[in-house]
């Protein structure tokens, strides 16, 4: 029973993931529309401006589900251009742009928004567009699988309103330049007016909150210093409580802050403690918090969670793994909150470390997943941590490339999350040495701090510190979708190998052992042959490396 049970288990989370993922990294359909080379390419109307600052004002009204406001944005001018392109979704509504006062002339396509300025301006002069706004946004039907805004109420009947909107973008609720590799360099001042009876939690630090006592209201000002990706930014709107902590990090102490819902305020006393064990886990293995002005929140949502840049959102139900579930189905998973440990790391991989085109976003999802068991392994045992890693193989399609279509706003296969995170597992074993394979993991994010980046940059930084070329490693993982397996057949004392199921030229070293004992190999895509040193001898594969294998004798 408890097996069957597991298999259900099992089955109803593949499900739910592959809804999930179609509409996070976009759907899998070859077709490809003119808005999808708008939304996905860095078009002439776009790379002319650079992005240094939002403010973004908005009015939220539970009782109508409308947002209306403005948004300022400060760009600084890199070539003589004079039309902009920025993103609105329907059915919100951009009703004009404005500079120095002056209505500008604004062209729709699709949800993007062609914006022509009065005048040329000059290179290296800064200037600022406010975009005014309004309409009922999408209502997320079932957060974060899907996007959009999640009007609820709690058990109180007090209402709960989060934003949730990775992959199909924060356009669907504000406009704004919908793109990854431009991140506003300055940061960003979110201020959400809301009921009086209300609070508003979004990103960075609280630094005012004005009353108006006429209109019952009061408008929550938060400002974030560093760059942030415009999907991190979000609102978070109910009966808020508010308890925290220090913690005293690499780089000083660090503000851990704790907003739930009243209701909840005990449960989130026990299960918070969470917050502070994971950032001292991922700061060995990472690297320091990356957003340390800006502080660290744990804020709960009416939804299951999502990585917003300090201001991680939580709905796991104040339980170890996923929903109460383990999903390795091998016994650690249930030893940590899996939502408090994956998009907490997610700080630096996806908010730290971003990728340029969604195409990438295994940068993201691999590294993170990935962190679930470095946190086992800080906190509990190396061998819990591989079990881990090993068991999330199971669910695991191997449907097609884990990198998607670039410039299209496509991304690639679910499988970058547990092939992603078992392919940097099995590139930890080639590399052989956990020291070295600590300082790359920690060296990518000082490398790459606050910087959207490529998967060849990843790919040369991480064989240039390893000191090994894993170009083929990578190609195969990530470009292909078959998994490489290791043929070989034993005859007296000869063993002969090779990669089959494999790109050209695929030449991993992998570990086996020789009746018990260990040795290195390195098979190419053509049979050779080794030298045993006992007739017959048993062969078995470290399963630590994430490959097949066939033995061509059957035995």
């Amino acid at each position: 029973m408890r097996l069957l049970s597991l298999i259900v288990v099992l089955l109803n989370f593949a499900l739910s993931f592959a809804v999930y993922a179609d509409s996070i990294f976009g759907s899998s359909a070859s077709t490809i529309t003119r808005q999808d080379v708008l939304r996905g390419s860095i078009t002439p109307e776009r790379a002319w401006w650079d992005l240094s600052h939002y403010h973004l004002k908005v009015k939220v009204d539970p009782s109508e589900k409308t947002i209306s406001g403005t948004n300022t944005v400060s760009y600084r001018v890199l070539s003589e251009q004079k039309r902009l392109q920025i993103e609105l979704q329907a059915p919100m509504q951009l009703t004009k742009a404005l500079q120095n006062g002056q209505a500008l002339e604004v062209e729709k396509d699709g949800y993007s928004f062609f914006i022509t300025l009065n005048e040329i301006q000059a290179v290296g002069s800064e200037h600022q567009v406010t975009l005014f706004f309004s309409g009922k946004p999408l209502v997320a039907k079932r957060a974060p699988w899907d996007g959009g805004i999640t009007w609820t109420k709690d058990s109180n009947g007090i209402d709960f309103i989060a934003s949730s909107n990775q992959g199909i973008g924060a356009s669907i609720w504000w406009p704004n330049k919908d793109h990854a590799y431009d991140e506003p360099d300055l940061g960003a001042i979110i201020s959400v007016e809301v009921p009086e009876h209300l609070v508003d939690v979004s990103n960075g630090r609280l630094i005012d909150i004005e009353h108006d006592k006429k209109a019952k209201t009061k408008t929550y000002h938060w400002q974030v210093k560093n760059p942030i990706n415009n999907y991190g930014i979000n609102i978070n709107i109910g009966d808020y409580v508010h308890f925290g902590e220090k913690y005293q990090g690499e780089n000083g102490e660090l503000d851990l802050d704790y907003w739930v819902l009243k209701e909840n305020l005990a449960k989130a006393k026990v299960q918070f403690k969470e917050g502070k064990r994971t950032i001292e886990a991922l700061e060995y293995w990472l690297g320091p918090y990356p957003f340390y002005q800006d502080s660290y929140k744990l804020v709960e949502a009416p939804y299951l969670g999502m990585e917003h840049q300090s201001s991680v959102t939580y709905g796991n139900g104040y339980k170890n793994g996923y929903l109460g579930r383990d999903l390795s189905g091998m016994g650690p998973g249930l030893l940590f909150d899996f939502i408090i440990v994956h998009e907490t790391a997610h700080e630096w991989f996806a908010n730290n470390i971003t990728s340029i085109d969604i195409a990438d976003m295994w940068i993201h999802e691999a590294f993170t997943n990935y962190a679930e068991s470095l946190f086992l392994e800080y906190h509990f045992d190396k061998e819990s941590a591989y079990k881990y890693i090993r068991g999330l193989r199971a669910s695991i399609a191997n449907d097609k490339p884990i990198i998607g279509q670039y410039n299209v706003h496509k991304g690639g296969s679910k499988d970058m999350y547990y092939k992603g995170s078992n392919m940097l597992h099995t590139i930890r074993q080639v590399i052989d040495d956990d020291v070295k394979w600590r300082e790359i993991l920690r060296g990518l994010n000082k490398a790459f701090y606050h910087k959207t980046v490529t998967t060849e940059q990843v790919e040369t930084y991480i064989s240039k510190l390893s000191g090994k070329d894993l170009s083929k490693i990578f190609d195969q993982y990530l470009r292909d979708f078959r998994i490489p397996m290791l043929e070989y057949v034993v005859i007296d004392q000869k063993m002969r190998v090779r990669w089959g199921n494999a790109i050209e030229g695929f030449n991993m070293p992998v570990r086996i052992y020789i009746n018990g004992k260990a040795k290195w190999i390195t098979p190419t895509t053509q049979w050779v042959n080794l030298k045993l040193s006992a007739t017959n001898a048993a062969i078995s594969v470290d399963p630590n490396f994430y490959i097949s294998t066939l033995n061509i004798t059957g035995d």
